[in-house]
């Protein structure tokens, strides 16, 4: 039975509700088992790090966060509401595309292929979807955009299109564009699996940056050293399932289960 996030925190304060709350979530396609009833939970201002070996189910997780993906069952909380579905009268129900669509403006996600408009500039990249889908005035997304900008270290490419910059400057133009929208959560699915090795570094310092000023994130990563340096929480996935989870102290340090110490003695 799943628990409406409204009374699993009856008893607590409003403080206690987690910025993210993933609830016994299961994923199927096909004859493959994908998420076998995973449960996270990110705070307002954690950075969780979600580390295993490829096919693990992470980022089929991180797209069932904002239904780009749809679960098959479990829940989804984001600040205390249900992405994807309504509860009433103890059952869940479908949410409409509009609805969905509202609730996905405040999450943001960064994939692994930038996937920016090629046929826009930085600047149209950035501005486009606050103006469209958001309708905020004009003069004050442009002018967050080029703070924005500055922040990620491309002031000077503002008037640029995405083939004239390298891959980091381009993943640091879509992280850009994420937090254009406000968003209460960052979503990072290997920002740096695309990257040549000499321009990672520009891409991680930009997600540093975002940790410190207290951003909620939740980053899908192979880069054991980064997740050591950046999450509060490190969770390992393995078959569809997170089978450890706790400080990156503990779990990428003196991990308890052998098939954690079998990942990390491959990964490092």
């Amino acid at each position: 039975m799943i628990v409406p996030q409204s009374e699993s925190v009856a008893a607590g304060s409003v403080a206690a509700v987690p910025m993210v709350q993933i609830v016994e979530v299961w994923k199927k396609r096909g004859h493959n088992q994908v998420l076998r009833g995973v449960s996270l939970t990110a705070q307002k201002g954690e950075v969780v790090c979600l580390l295993g070996p490829s096919g693990a189910g992470k980022s089929t997780l991180l797209r069932c966060i904002n239904c780009l993906e749809e679960n098959d069952s479990g829940v989804v909380y984001v600040d205390g509401s249900s992405i994807g579905c309504n509860e009433r009268d103890g059952k869940l129900y479908q949410t409409s595309e509009r609805e969905l669509c509202r609730q996905r403006a405040d999450i943001g996600m960064v994939f692994q292929n930038f996937n920016l408009f090629p046929h826009m500039t930085v600047m149209d990249n950035i501005t486009d979807a606050p103006i469209r889908v958001k309708g905020q005035p004009r003069e004050a997304v442009y002018r967050r955009a080029g703070d924005l900008l500055k922040r990620v270290g491309l002031d000077d490419k503002r008037d640029s299109y995405p083939r004239h910059l390298s891959g980091g400057q381009q993943q640091r133009v879509a992280i850009a564009r994420a937090l254009a929208m406000e968003p209460k959560v960052m979503l990072f699915d290997e920002p740096t699996s695309a990257l040549d090795p000499h321009l990672v570094g520009e891409v991680l310092d930009v997600i540093k940056g975002l940790a410190a000023s207290g951003m909620t994130m939740i980053v899908v990563t192979h880069e054991v050293t980064f997740a050591r340096e950046i999450a509060d929480i490190v969770a390992i996935m393995v078959g569809g399932q997170i089978i450890e989870s706790g400080p990156p102290e503990e779990v990428l340090v003196k991990p308890k289960d052998p098939r954690v110490r079998a990942f990390l003695a491959r990964a490092l």
